[in-house]
C-alpha cells in the first residue's frame, strides 16, 4: 500500500525550471560583467550554492507534500531531477551564448588558453604550444562543453541529493 501523497514531477519541473532560470540570470551576469569567459572562482560557488539551495528546497517541498516522510531514494529522485532539469536549461543557455550571442566565444577562448598557457610557461616552445592547444581543441568543442556542464550538474546534484536525504530522511511507519 502506497500512502505518498507527493507528486514529484510537479516538484521536479517546478524547481528545476527555477534553477535554470536563476542558473540564465547568473549566466546573463557572467556575460554582461565579462566573466563568462574565465569567471573567478566565487561565480564557482555562487553556482554551487544556487544548486544546493534549489535541490534543498525542492525535496522539503517534497517531504512536505509527502505528509512528512523522505525516503533517501525518493531525495535522490527529486535532487537529481531538479538538477537534470536546471541543466538543461543551463546548457539552452549555454549554446545560445556560444552560438548566437558570442559567436566567436571559441576562438576567445582558444586564445585565451594560449595567452594563458604562455604565462604559466614561458620557456615552453611555440610548437609546444601550439601541440598542446590542438589536443585542447579537440575537448574544447561547444558540444562537449556543453556536455560536460550537465553531466557535472547532474553529478553535483546526486551528491547534495544525498547529503540532503541523509539529513532529512524520515521513514513512512506505513511503508514496508
Amino acid at each position: 500500500m502506497e500512502n505518498s501523497t507527493a507528486n514529484s514531477k510537479k516538484i521536479i519541473l517546478n524547481y528545476g525550471a527555477i534553477l535554470g532560470v536563476i542558473s540564465i540570470l547568473l549566466g546573463v551576469i557572467m556575460y554582461v560583467t565579462n566573466a563568462y569567459l574565465s569567471p573567478s572562482f566565487i561565480y564557482n560557488i555562487i553556482g554551487f550554492l544556487i544548486l544546493a539551495g534549489t535541490i534543498w528546497l525542492g525535496v522539503e517541498a517534497y517531504k512536505k507534500e509527502n505528509n512528512g516522510y523522505l525516503s533517501i531514494k525518493d531525495a535522490l529522485k527529486v535532487g537529481v531531477g531538479i538538477a537534470l532539469i536546471g541543466g538543461i536549461i543551463g546548457a539552452i543557455w549555454l549554446l545560445l551564448l556560444i552560438f548566437v550571442i558570442e559567436p566567436d566565444y571559441m576562438t576567445q577562448l582558444g586564445d585565451l588558453q594560449r595567452e594563458q598557457m604562455i604565462e604559466r610557461f614561458p620557456d615552453m616552445p611555440q610548437s609546444q604550444i601550439d601541440q598542446s592547444m590542438e589536443m585542447a581543441g579537440k575537448f574544447s568543442s561547444p558540444w562537449i562543453i556543453t556536455a560536460f556542464s550537465l553531466i557535472g550538474n547532474i553529478f553535483f546534484g546526486f551528491l547534495i541529493a544525498l547529503v540532503v536525504g541523509l539529513i532529512k530522511k524520515n521513514k513512512n511507519p506505513y511503508e514496508a
